[in-house]
């Protein structure tokens, strides 16, 4: 036997075969099993030892051994139990490839003896592989002129496995140009073809995609497809196609310049030049189209050049023309809509409607006043908006409809608290940040006569001094009527009544328009001291409203009434002489006889003093008249040497400026001590008892004037002060207005019992304004004229006044006291007359009237 000289693995694979042959022939034949292909690891192929006659103990020691021919690790024996399984994947068409048997074939050895047994496992094929087409696709070219009927080769699909798992169909997909023809032999694959059905039409159909299906026989049935792409070759007969016929495109007012809007996808069926295309504008796109958009000629591009405003143009519809360059050149049009969407670039905008205006304060509440529109050029949430006014009072927005809103007034007004309101509405959109905007509206309250004239003052003082021209201006009253227009235009008119005899408007008269009042005559202060009355402002409005006010004015006295002499009752002498018999035995400062004058004035004015002329021929007269008193008296003891009858002028002058007078005549006889008569005696004797109840009433009258005079100075003081602060009045008489009237009764006391304290007030319950006091003199029998005269001969006794005394002698002269009242007044009341001597007068002259049961007299005058 010759052995090739082959080293290695050659020489031991002959030996190795040598041995399995002696082995063979020594074994009990071979064992034969079959597996599917793809089974698990560990599946059950055959009891091996079991089947080769070999007991399980033995297997190990006589070293039981599995080989095979390069297929040693797919199957092993389990020792333990004699088992084969399947050790690794088992893929049969990697051992056999397409051969229609299939086996692994192992070679079990056991030594002591050594035994080889031939073991044969067949792999069975299962459908584990689908067909395969050699390409994903195929593609075919096809000129759009071929003839019905034409056939166009395909390739097929091949399948690893064998048998009925191999056999494979073929389906095409539906389609109305092609169908599949197969042609079939024994000894032949298949062979696969297209046969042309229907005529083809690049334009219609440029290109077909069919699929073509090759299924095989196994269980389940296993697929596999490939692409058959046809492309139909052309001839320039096809204009260019755009992807979409309207192309819609969103794009906010806020984009940028340069931003691109869109693409435009257009294409041509045909080849070459005749498949290019150029893209423009149409020829009649608007010109704001042209200033925003431009489009690139050679893809399409359309991109924005200019600025968008969705308030101006929602939307864009440009026509879009493409042009292939064949020849004829071919075009096609397309539309591009390019819809703006809204930002929140507009403020809202406010518009306010005003109904009625302006509105009168007793409006009724509810009432609308205005209409205000709000609108917003935005959309959307944009376009919402929202209004608010301020301030909130009086007056109210009310919602009627979208965006429309009524001004409605929610409270009253009052014109003369506010007059004019300035509105401010203020209107809001919903974007984020949110704009607004704003307007106002001035609503101006008209008036309503709702309000009276009202004075500053419920009365005033005026003073005027008597004997004032005719249409003498004394003084303006003014009144002020919140309200507007007629509504405060004030009239002036007197509230007419009668002061006495005659009717008030005899005396005075108001201005209707300026307020001024006028003395229509010349007023007497002897006949009216105080003339009150009112003045009555109403204002214009329907119905009209007023107020009065009252003046009080006092008639200040002039010195136009000369002293006049009164006549002594039963007194002799002719021509109105008073005639006097004298006893020449009196001694020096006898009263012989008294002169008796009044005068009609007050104050001053009417204070009298006496005064004895020089005789004729300069002789020394042994006689003197008091100053105050206007008694006569003797300056020495009469003597033989004086005439019998003695002729004296006493001039009786009044304080006034200027000073009046009057001249008394008195025939004084001298006779003895036995010739007077006893009624001149009793006469005497009575005129006596009078003067002793009426010594010194001319001093009371000169500290009477003196209180008039402090008072009146500072009257005026504050008259001057309060005119210089407030708007002056014109008059010819000078007109005053003081606030506060300091009245005492010293300045007008000195009418005496004659003028009764006369005070003219006007209508309505009396107040006491002004208290006028008078000293409780004793009544002297007699006429007016007497008592007047007495009472000033009363004062004469407070011409000594203590200067020591803090007691104002006015004051007590007011409240009536005597002149011994002052050491009481000092005794009860020290520490108030240090801080208000007025007052404690009142309260000191109080007091001692009380414990003397009476001493002053009052007249209140009412107002």
């Amino acid at each position: 036997m010759l052995f090739p000289r082959q080293g290695g693995k050659g020489a031991l694979r002959l030996l190795l075969s040598v041995l399995i042959l002696a082995a063979w022939k020594t074994g009990s034949g071979q064992v034969h099993y079959s597996v599917p292909e793809e089974a698990k690891h560990g599946t059950f192929v055959g009891r091996i030892a079991q089947d080769l006659g070999l007991e399980l103990a033995e297997l190990v020691p006589r070293l039981f051994r599995v080989a095979s021919k390069g297929h040693g690790d797919l199957l092993e024996v389990n020792l333990q139990n004699g088992i084969l399984f399947v050790n690794s994947r088992i893929d049969r068409e990697e051992l056999c490839g397409q051969s229609l048997e299939c086996s692994i074939h192992l070679e079990v050895i056991v030594d002591s003896p050594l035994q080889v047994f031939h073991v044969v496992v067949e792999v069975k094929d299962i459908n584990d592989n689908p067909p395969v087409f050699r390409a994903r696709e195929q593609r075919l070219f096809i000129p759009e002129s071929r003839l019905v009927d034409s056939r166009f080769p395909i390739e097929g699909a091949a399948d690893k496995d064998i048998g009925t798992n191999a056999l494979l169909t073929y389906t095409l997909s539906p389609n109305d140009y092609f169908s599949l023809d197969v042609q079939a032999s024994d000894e032949l694959s298949k062979s696969l073809s297209l046969e042309l059905r229907k005529s083809l039409d690049r334009e219609e159909t440029p290109e077909l995609h069919l699929l073509l299906t090759a299924t095989d026989g196994g269980k389940p049935e296993l697929e596999g497809t490939v692409q058959l792409l046809i492309t139909v070759l052309d001839v320039n007969d096809n204009a260019p196609l755009f992807a979409q016929a309207v192309y819609r495109v969103h794009l906010l007012e806020s984009t940028a310049n340069g931003t691109l809007v869109t693409t435009l996808n257009a294409s041509d069926a045909d080849e070459g030049v005749n498949g290019e295309i150029v893209f423009s504008f149409g020829s009649d796109v608007p010109l704001n189209i042209q200033k925003n958009f431009k489009i690139d000629s050679s893809s399409g591009e359309i991109r924005l050049i200019g600025r968008l405003d969705y308030e101006e143009t929602k939307s864009y519809e440009i026509q879009v023309k493409a042009v292939d360059k064949g020849n004829p050149p071919m075009s096609n049009h397309c539309k591009v809509l390019v819809k703006v969407l809204d930002v929140n670039d507009n403020a809202p905008q406010l518009a306010i409607t005003p109904l009625s205006l302006p509105v009168r304060e007793d409006t009724p509440l509810g009432t609308v006043i205005a209409f205000v529109s709000a609108s917003d050029r935005d959309s959307g949430v944009f376009g919402q908006v929202t209004c608010s006014v301020m301030p909130h009072i009086p007056f109210k927005l009310v919602s009627t409809f979208k965006n429309y809103y009524s001004l409605v007034l929610e409270s009253a007004l009052d014109r003369e608290s506010v007059a004019n309101y300035v509105l401010v509405v203020t209107a809001r959109d919903g974007g984020s940040p949110s704009l607004s905007a704003t307007a106002s509206v001035s609503v101006e309250v008209a008036d309503v006569n709702d309000n009276a004239p009202a004075f500053a003052q419920p009365e005033y003082t005026v003073f005027v001094r008597e004997n004032n021209p005719p249409g003498c201006h004394i003084f303006t009253v003014s009144a002020r009527d919140a309200d507007a227009q007629e509504n405060a235009l004030v009239s002036y008119s007197l509230v007419e009544r009668r002061v006495g005899e005659r009717a008030l408007s005899s005396y005075v008269s108001v201005h209707a328009e300026s307020g001024k009042v006028y003395a229509l005559q010349p007023l007497d202060h002897e006949e009216l001291e105080l003339l009150q009355f009112q003045v009555s402002a109403r204002d214009a409005g329907v119905p009209p409203l007023g107020s009065n006010v009252t003046l009080q004015v006092f008639v200040l006295d002039e010195n136009d009434n000369a002293p006049a002499l009164l006549p002594r009752p039963g007194a002799g002498g002719a021509g109105g002489a008073l005639s006097e018999l004298v006893s020449r035995s009196v001694g020096a400062g006898h009263v012989v006889a008294k002169v008796r004058a009044v005068d009609a004035d007050s104050g001053y004015n009417a204070w009298l003093s006496y005064e004895l002329q020089p005789a004729a021929g300069g002789a020394r007269s042994p006689f003197r008249v008091a100053l105050y008193t206007g008694e006569i008296s003797t300056t020495r003891t009469l003597d033989e040497a004086d005439s019998a009858r003695q002729r004296l002028l006493v001039l009786v002058k009044d304080h006034g400026e200027p000073a009046l007078t009057a001249t008394a005549t008195v025939l004084l006889s001298l006779v003895e001590s036995g010739q007077a008569p006893k009624a001149s005696s009793r006469v005497l004797a009575g005129a006596a008892g009078a003067e002793a109840a009426l010594v010194d009433v001319n001093v009371y009258l000169i500290v009477a004037i003196c209180a008039v005079s402090s008072l009146l100075v500072l009257t005026l003081l504050l008259y001057t002060a309060l005119r210089c602060s407030a708007p002056p009045t014109e008059g010819a008489c000078g007109p005053g207005k003081p606030t506060l009237v300091c009245s005492s009764a010293v300045g007008s006391w000195s009418y005496s019992q004659q003028r009764r304290q006369r005070v003219c007030s006007g209508e309505g319950p009396p107040k006491t304004d002004l208290m006028a006091f008078s000293p409780s003199l004793p009544q002297v029998p007699g006429s007016a004229e007497e008592r007047q005269h007495s009472e000033q001969e009363h004062l004469g006794k407070y011409a000594e006044w203590p200067k020591e005394k803090d007691l104002p002698v006015s004051e007590s002269i007011t409240y009536g006291l005597e002149p011994h009242d002052v050491a009481l007044y000092h005794k009860t009341d020290v520490q108030r007359k240090k801080k208000n001597p007025f007052c404690s007068c009142k309260e000191a002259a109080s007091t001692i009237q009380m414990r003397r049961n009476g001493g002053y007299s009052g007249t209140r005058l009412n107002s």
